[in-house]
């Protein structure tokens, strides 16, 4: 079928052997690739109830039918599991150039499962999986493991396409918000994707090939490549991103007053200006950097050009780990924010995670339920705690089990601020009420991805404060951008790929009917298996719901999201889902 390779590369690590599967048409038309196929081959390969860091939970890694093709926003890779911070669906992408080397091994999925004996190094190339001793890398940091593989392990020189994802220290152990990283900077982020590797006792894999996928109309490919294009080149975001970045973010939702500060507790951060796009491209020496086949380089390519970590190179920061560090652990210096950035890049560890641990502890000793040195704006407070989380030393230990056991713990569970066990990204839903029912319905816990719903909230699409209408809108946005996961593109393509953008594509890439019908039924099929997924592992109503922390009335403006509230939102989302009033599918929406 036209947009896939029809193989799936299974590995099995416990017996240092692999296969190659075809993928039946039938499933390729139901959940069309990348996240759709994975999320499948995950819920009908996974044992149930399977214990996250077991040999039996699988990890699968996928590209889409629109890799390596011209299409804007399409270099991206996927990673699903069972995660092993919240217990349910993990799903996490990563960008940068290496996606297409993992792209051009000629696979649709790559299945994990199984163990190795020792650190092992996974290469994949078109004809299948090779293995070898991690060696020395083990330990390294991501920056020079990933140097490492490339240099020892993408051994054919006969591919142009070559690349590595790897996984830090803290992935090796076992801390449950490790990451995968790439293109040094690039991480598949968010739910501990890189720890279940780390479980696995793999280090990296190094992937390289020749292979391409066969679009249905490549006429049809380049005409829709060339009218993004001409729409981008005057388009007014398009302009921002490549001028500011993400960074921007931080003055839009202060002056929302839905920028999460003080663990929180605040709307709105009084030191903005020394954390905002305009302080970063002042103090630092900052150029536009784009993943591959992207035309709007929102990433920051950025060099500290003063004080004490003076040359210090990053891409970042981006605006959720400026909100995570410089907003909810108060930290009012642009230069340490990126120092921070970069120590959990070379730990590998998530900076959203990390940066509302690090602030739920400060807020834990401020109330007296922790012993530790460290306070609101201490940066060298938690850069020590960032390395001991990462080595499991002291109270690190318990913090990298996540913010359920760290809250449970510390008797502070009616503050944690957490949907299904995962931390919410840097939208207040207190204020952004939308942003409340995505965090509480999202499969894979607080995700502000899924929908990506601040965009029509900030943008006066929708009323922030409504909560009539809430879920309609909310899900036509999921439904899209669950079409996006299933191609993977990039989330900011999605005011240029709408429902007919998006049905054109489909079809110039599969020759599948791009009628907004056909392309609903493919994202009900995909919503549809997640939930059983989740449902199978144990998900009950109130793991739909949000913490007691985000129902407390933010400090100086008093607004909040009532209890109320995301209970009509939710009903109004199950109804139109065709889920019952628990939560649960149809019988006839089951597989």
């Amino acid at each position: 079928m036209h947009g896939f390779y029809d193989r799936i590369l299974k590995i099995d690590l416990d017996q240092r052997s692999f296969e190659i599967d075809s993928v039946p048409e039938e499933i390729q038309r139901t959940y069309l690739g990348g996240k759709g196929l994975a999320s499948y081959l995950l819920y009908t390969l996974n044992p149930p109830g399977v214990d996250p860091l077991a040999p039996e939970n699988h990890l699968i890694f996928a590209t889409g039918p629109v890799t390596q093709s011209s299409i804007w926003g399409s270099c991206r890779y996927g990673v699903f599991t069972k995660s092993p911070q919240t217990g349910f669906y993990s799903e996490s992408y990563s960008g940068g150039r290496v996606p297409e080397a993992v792209d051009a091994a000629g696979f649709d999925a790559i299945v994990i499962r199984g163990a190795c004996d020792g650190p092992t190094v996974v290469a994949i190339g078109p004809e299948g999986a090779k293995f070898h001793d991690a060696g020395d890398t083990w330990g390294m940091e991501t920056y020079a493991a990933e140097d490492a593989l490339n240099e020892r392990f993408a051994d054919p020189s006969r591919y142009k396409k070559k690349g590595a994802v790897v996984i830090g220290p803290a992935a090796e152990n076992l801390v449950v918000f490790g990451v995968i990283e790439n293109d040094y900077w690039r991480s598949a982020g968010r739910t501990g994707v890189g720890t279940i590797l780390g479980s696995k006792k793999i280090k990296g894999l190094v992937f390289y090939g020749d292979r391409k996928r066969t679009p249905f109309s490549p006429d049809e490919v380049k005409t829709l490549t060339r009218k993004i294009m001409a729409e981008a080149k005057d388009s007014p975001a398009v302009k921002a991103y490549k001028s500011f970045g993400t960074p921007m973010m931080v003055d839009m939702l202060n002056k929302a007053k839905a920028f999460p500060t003080r663990y929180w507790s605040q709307g709105e951060c009084e030191h903005r200006e020394k954390i905002n796009a305009s302080a970063l491209h002042s103090q630092c020496d900052v150029k536009a950097s784009a993943c591959g086949k992207c035309l709007m380089a929102c990433g920051r390519l950025t060099t500290v050009k003063q004080g004490r970590h003076a040359g210090l190179k990053i891409e970042g920061p981006e605006y959720e780990t400026l909100y995570a560090f410089g907003g909810l652990c108060m930290i009012d210096s642009i230069e340490e924010i990126c120092y921070l950035n970069d120590l959990c890049d070379r730990l590998g560890m998530d900076t959203i995670t990390a940066g509302n641990l690090c602030a739920f502890t400060m807020e834990a000793v401020e109330r007296g339920r922790v012993d530790y040195d460290i306070t609101y704006g201490d940066a060298d407070g938690v850069a020590r705690l960032l390395k001991e989380i990462s080595s499991r030393q002291g109270i690190g230990d318990l913090l990298a089990q996540g913010i359920k056991p760290t809250a449970r713990a510390w008797g502070l569970e009616d503050i944690a601020v957490h949907a299904k066990g995962l931390e919410p990204a840097g939208y207040d839903p207190r204020v952004l009420k939308g942003m409340g029912l995505a965090y509480a319905t999202s499969d894979r816990g607080a995700c502000h991805l899924r929908a990506t719903f601040y965009k029509p909230e900030l943008a006066g699409m929708i009323e922030p404060g409504q909560i009539e209408n809430k879920a309609a809108m909310l899900l036509d946005f999921e439904n899209r951008l669950t079409l996006f996961d299933t191609l993977i593109l990039c989330r900011f393509y999605r005011d240029f790929y709408l429902w007919e953008g998006l049905g054109e594509m489909i079809h110039a890439l599969t020759g599948i009917s791009g009628d907004k019908a056909t392309l609903q039924s493919v994202a009900d099929a995909v919503s549809n298996v997640v939930r059983q997924f989740n449902l199978r592992e144990g998900l009950t109503p109130a793991d739909d719901r949000l913490p007691k922390g985000l129902h407390r009335e933010l400090k100086k403006t008093g607004q909040n999201l009532e209890p109320g509230e995301l209970e009509y939102m939710l009903k109004d989302y199950y109804r139109i889902r065709g889920w019952d009033e628990q939560g649960r599918l149809a019988p006839e929406d089951c597989i």
